[in-house]
């Protein structure tokens, strides 16, 4: 288990450095530091606002329980979705 959990760490701290050097090949002006590594993996490297962490954690408008993460490379769940997959939103 503890060398699972070691390969996740490294894969997650190569996308994270993936990430990085996408946005640093770009000319300065077209840096978003935000969007998807292989077309797959998501990330954000923006400072996150409350309005973001919102949107992904509890956003009712968006039926996606996996959405990007608001911070770092991956996913965070939508509670509001979920909860209403399983029927215990109203």
């Amino acid at each position: 288990m503890k060398a699972i959990r070691r390969t996740i760490s490294w894969v997650a701290v190569g996308l994270l450095i993936a990430s990085v050097v996408q946005e640093l090949r770009k000319p300065a002006d077209e840096r978003t530091w935000h969007g998807t590594i292989a077309s797959v993996f998501p990330y954000d490297l923006r400072v996150p606002t409350m309005d973001r962490v919102r949107d992904a954690f509890w956003n009712p408008n968006d039926p996606r329980v996996v959405v990007p993460t608001v911070f770092g490379v991956g996913w965070s769940v939508n509670v509001h979705a979920l909860l209403a997959r399983i029927g215990a939103s109203e």
